[in-house]
């Protein structure tokens, strides 16, 4: 039998198989994972495990937006001053984001600078006057009302080939022109306690989510504590 056949004989190719298949175990056991498992980034899991260890946060966030629902919803001084606050803070939220838009997009950096300016404006004026605040809002809450239902409806078909669940948003933004409509036509004592009852139910959904959120990164913590060493 000359050279070539024995290297091409059933045993010998089987030899080199054994032989490849031992070389692939070892490679596995030095890269630290064995079988058709996926190699785990212990830096990734340890990062993720201090961040799911601040899930309290949260949840106190969730338990602070129900006491801030409770306090609007008693429909008193407090309440028309509480959403006057609020809504400095968001105006003051809204401010940072275009500060940080005109960092990220630099061709039309002026122009989220100009937006980020008059909002901190608009945020530091409802701070120290929320009672005005309250009462501008309430009066132009037909137009509040439907700028948030074109925004609902625009986010609706943006998120439709992704969420299955798009069309209760832009019902939900249809049903906000009505109610904006509606207000526009009611007097300002009307418009007043609307106002105050849409911003208790928001801040209260706010709250019931930011606490189920908690719930889910502290189970996320728990899953990543149960990972193999």
């Amino acid at each position: 039998m000359s050279y070539n056949e024995e290297e091409s004989s059933p045993q010998s190719v089987r030899e080199k198989v054994e032989q490849a298949g031992e070389i692939r175990k070892a490679l596995r056991s030095l890269s630290g994972h064995n079988g058709g498992e996926p190699p785990v980034d212990r830096g990734l899991v340890s990062t993720l495990q201090r961040v799911t260890s601040y899930w309290w946060i949260e949840l106190a966030v969730g338990v602070l937006w129900m006491v801030i629902a409770v306090v609007v919803l008693k429909f008193n001084h407090a309440s028309v001053t509480t959403v006057g606050i609020l809504t400095g803070i968001m105006f003051l939220i809204f401010a940072a984001e275009e500060f940080l838009l005109a960092v990220i997009d630099r061709h039309a950096r002026w122009l989220w600078a100009i937006f980020g300016v008059l909002l901190t404006a608009a945020g530091i004026i409802a701070l120290i006057h929320p009672r005005k605040t309250f009462a501008g809002f309430a009066d132009i809450l037909g137009f509040v009302f439907l700028l948030i239902a074109t925004l609902w409806m625009v986010q609706a078909f943006a998120e439709r080939s992704f969420n299955d669940l798009w069309w209760l948003t832009l019902i939900s933004g249809i049903l906000m022109i009505g109610l904006a409509f509606w207000v526009s036509g009611q007097f300002f004592l009307v418009r007043a306690y609307t106002l105050l009852i849409f911003a208790g139910i928001w801040a209260m959904t706010t709250g019931v989510i930011a606490i189920v959120r908690a719930f889910q990164i502290r189970e996320v913590g728990h899953k990543l504590s149960r990972l193999p060493r």
